[in-house]
């Protein structure tokens, strides 16, 4: 028996088209709010998963993250779903101006060799769309 069916398309334009905010608390941990029509909200977030940035505040670093997902009750909060594996991740040259939606490498510019943070592997919200909506479609099921 379906519990709940949203069209994927919808879906995929709320994922991609609500802003990320920054959440209160440690951590640099930065989410969308999706409030889904079952009483349920589905949260796409990204957050801090290693800081390579040396003490020295005028040398270029990096700051790798990893994004996440949950499906969350909207009124008791009571987590219902989540996948919060590491290996969607992107990272970002400084920690002051992290990647939005809209980033582009232009952008970040260029990075040194030696921390090099490859473009190739960079996870944008609009890359991993369809991977989020395809997993919490099943669990809506």
């Amino acid at each position: 028996m379906v519990k709940y069916m949203i069209d994927q398309e919808e879906l995929a334009d709320k994922i991609i088209e609500t802003p990320l905010e920054k959440q209160l608390g440690s951590g640099d941990v930065w989410e969308k709010h999706i409030d889904l029509d079952n009483d349920e909200v589905l949260i796409v977030g990204y957050k801090e998963e290693e800081n390579l940035c040396e003490d020295n505040e005028e040398e270029e670093c990096l700051v790798t993250y990893s994004w996440y997902w949950e499906l969350r009750n909207s009124d008791t909060w009571d987590l219902i779903q989540e996948n919060h594996d590491t290996d969607l991740t992107f990272c970002n040259e400084t920690e002051k101006e992290p990647w939005s939606d809209e980033s582009t490498f232009e952008e970040v510019g260029d990075i040194p060799g030696n921390n090099i943070c490859a473009f190739s592997d960079q996870n944008r919200i609009e890359d991993i769309v369809d991977d989020i909506v395809r997993e919490v479609t099943e669990w809506l099921e």
